[in-house]
């Protein structure tokens, strides 16, 4: 859905860069002076110094004790490049723009953050964590309530940090409660509730010590959520004791955010910009496949795929109902899709389940938990599910219908190769007619991938 709210991801921009990381400073000297915004960027190569160190000895001394322990115990023992670069800036309080691919360990580095600022002693909401949809606020939540429980062998003594999910769908009015009886520490919200809560006054911004706004480039693409977004940043940018954190696999036009975000006092003029590039955006365990049929023969070249692969878990991505064809009384192309699959594939032994945006909240998080309890399983999805869902076990992506964009192509392909320290090589499939050839290889070119073309027997 298009917006006319200003459009700071119009177009992804290569990501091959020659460098793995990159590290921006800004200062407001010695800019031209038909430049708005007085800024001059520094740009460097950079090989991290901090190779040999643990993810203990760079947060020793920032982060409490437990916290790191409990990091190691879940297996959070070596940093990541984006952690390496990024945790020395953000525990010097500057603001932060965490550029890097999905997996790249974002989410840790900016709760690392958090964890070395609040206070288990202060009774105020300390820090909030701004995401797009309810499944990712869940995998958060997830993270977090993990770092925040007590350690092995530990005994609790007094208060212990609280994480609360305020996320679309979830019971209101018992975390307005909670809010008021005894205010969490830390806050996972998307932005519809949030902004009830806040409507509200049910809770301040003022304790605040970190904001963290995750896929970012998502959050300002979207009509639904862009003004609410922005309406925050404006909020909390008049506290002093602030700190910002951005977090995107994908920045396109990252220098025109940057700027934007000192212009607007979203961020700090001083704000680092962290891109950790990897040599090829696109995770190496992914090939990637395209099948190139006529219209009415996709669904038989799904079929014929998903016999020929035999995936214990895939998820198979279709283009969300346009408005026209919900007028239309249309049934959407994912119901098309599950209903086909169920009458075709259903006897395989997989099970079947759909994720939309248009789903009620609890049908989606029991259709989610479903699929984790089972062995074998097959989602169909919209673009929803390209964020924040998190099925290790994927080993196939199938997209049905293409994806709008190459940042939604990167997300998509991304739900694969998950496992930790597997080596299994996983599959992203493309079902294109011939028309569409040409959208595919110019997502293959600004993303640095290439397609092995199938032709299969649908016979």
């Amino acid at each position: 859905m298009k917006t006319n709210s200003p459009n700071f991801f119009p177009q992804l921009q290569n990501p091959n860069s020659s460098f793995n990381c990159r590290i921006r400073y800004l200062s407001p000297i010695s800019a031209p002076p038909q430049i708005p915004l007085c800024v001059s960027s520094l740009t460097t190569t950079l090989k991290s110094t901090a190779t040999s160190s643990t993810l203990q000895e760079i947060c020793k001394g920032h982060v409490p004790e437990h916290i790191l322990q409990r990091a190691g115990e879940i297996g959070f023992v070596e940093p990541t490049d984006v952690q390496k670069e990024s945790l020395p800036f953000l525990f010097s309080g500057r603001d932060c723009i965490l550029h890097a691919q999905t997996g790249s360990g974002k989410t840790l580095a900016y709760l690392l953050l958090i964890f070395s600022v609040i206070s288990v002693q202060k009774s105020a909401v300390q820090a909030l964590i701004v995401v797009p949809t309810r499944e990712l606020g869940i995998q958060v939540t997830k993270v977090a309530r993990m770092l925040a429980a007590n350690p092995s062998g530990l005994e609790s003594e007094g208060r212990k940090y609280t994480v609360m999910a305020l996320l679309d769908g979830g019971m209101l009015k018992r975390h307005k409660s909670w809010l008021k009886a005894e205010p969490p520490t830390i806050i996972v919200a998307t932005m519809g509730s949030l902004c009830l809560m806040l409507e509200k006054q049910v809770f301040s911004l003022e304790a605040l010590r970190v904001l963290v706004v995750d896929e970012v480039d998502f959050m300002f693409n979207s009509s639904k959520q862009i003004h609410s977004v922005k309406k925050l940043l404006t909020l909390y940018s008049k506290f002093s004791s602030r700190q910002t954190v951005f977090a995107s696999a994908s920045i396109p036009q990252h220098n025109r955010f940057v700027s934007d975000c000192i212009q607007q006092k979203w961020t700090k003029r001083d704000v680092v910009h962290v891109h950790v590039n990897a040599v090829e955006p696109m995770p190496s365990c992914l090939h990637h496949r395209v099948v190139i049929c006529s219209k009415n023969e996709r669904l038989q070249v799904l079929l014929t795929l998903l016999r020929k692969d035999g995936p214990k878990c895939a998820i198979i991505f279709a283009s969300e109902q346009s408005e026209k064809s919900k007028k239309a009384g249309n049934a959407p192309s994912t119901t098309s899709l599950v209903d086909f699959l169920i009458a075709s594939y259903g006897n395989d032994g997989s099970e079947i389940s759909l994720l939309e945006e248009d789903m009620n909240f609890n049908a989606r998080a029991a259709a989610l938990s479903e699929l984790r309890q089972r062995g074998n399983c097959l989602l169909v999805a919209t673009d929803i599910a390209a964020r924040g869902v998190d099925l290790p076990e994927t080993t196939h992506i199938y997209n049905f219908d293409l994806p709008g964009s190459a940042v939604d192509y990167l997300h998509r392909a991304g739900r694969a190769g998950r496992k930790p320290f597997s080596t299994e090589r996983c599959t992203v499939t493309n079902i294109v007619v011939s028309v569409e050839r040409f959208v595919l290889q110019r997502f293959e070119n600004e993303l640095k991938f290439q397609c092995e073309e199938l032709s299969l027997s649908t016979t």
